[in-house]
């Protein structure tokens, strides 16, 4: 009897121990093979090329480079293909930005091994996989039901990047390098991250940020 032909998964994570731990999981089913790890977004489209994956897996905080980016560079070079994202990102400020960069689902790194299969497979059928509490999120929002968009969730990706970085530590010549925009940018988006969080002051704006960020990780 010929088994099935195993669909390809190639995973994007800047930690080896979660690219391995992801390896040694899906290899051992039956329909499922990885197919390459990267570390980062630099090889990403040249392997995904070679490789031909039904499905990448992206890990939104990578090392060089922002996960959203590199969704949206997949969706624009190959359209077709399929990404889940795998997060320890909050999905309330992340799934649906995820979503509109390209990816078809969205998971948290904190779910068990089964419900990774489970997102992996339903996005594999073609289908979108959100978690249950998210699913309603995003039709209540979609129906009209929902608040309109408030706090860190009304910041554009860039916004969010920007805020990210000053959280992170990382001072404003830093931040407009490793975003390649200038500095002048880089101070209107502080700026208007301040008007949207109700923020008074630079000093006021750094406190918030490194509060959040220990929150989301």
């Amino acid at each position: 009897m010929q088994l099935p032909e195993k669909r390809k998964v190639l995973i994007i994570d800047d930690h080896p121990i979660v690219r391995d731990g992801l390896k040694q999981c899906l290899d051992q089913e039956d329909d499922l093979v990885v197919c390459g790890m990267l570390e980062d977004e630099r090889s990403a489209l040249q392997t995904i090329g070679e490789t031909r994956p039904d499905l990448v897996i992206v890990d939104l905080a990578l090392k060089d480079s922002s996960g959203i980016n590199v969704l949206k560079e997949i969706k624009a070079t190959f359209p077709d293909l399929y990404c889940l994202v795998l997060s320890m990102h909050d999905e309330t400020i992340y799934a649906e930005r995820s979503l509109q960069a390209g990816a078809r689902g969205y998971a948290m790194k904190q779910e068990s091994a089964d419900i990774l299969l489970q997102a992996i497979r339903k996005v594999l059928q073609g289908d979108i996989y959100l978690s249950g509490q998210m699913s309603d999120v995003v039709i209540n929002r979609m129906a009209g039901n929902g608040k309109g968009k408030t706090g860190i969730d009304a910041l554009s990706n860039r916004e969010l990047e920007v805020f990210e970085l000053i959280g992170n530590g990382v001072a404003t010549r830093k931040i407009s390098e490793k975003l390649n925009i200038s500095v002048k940018t880089v101070e209107t988006h502080r700026a208007r991250i301040k008007d949207k969080l109700g923020i008074q002051n630079s000093t006021e704006l750094v406190h918030y940020a490194v509060n959040w960020i220990k929150q989301d990780t």
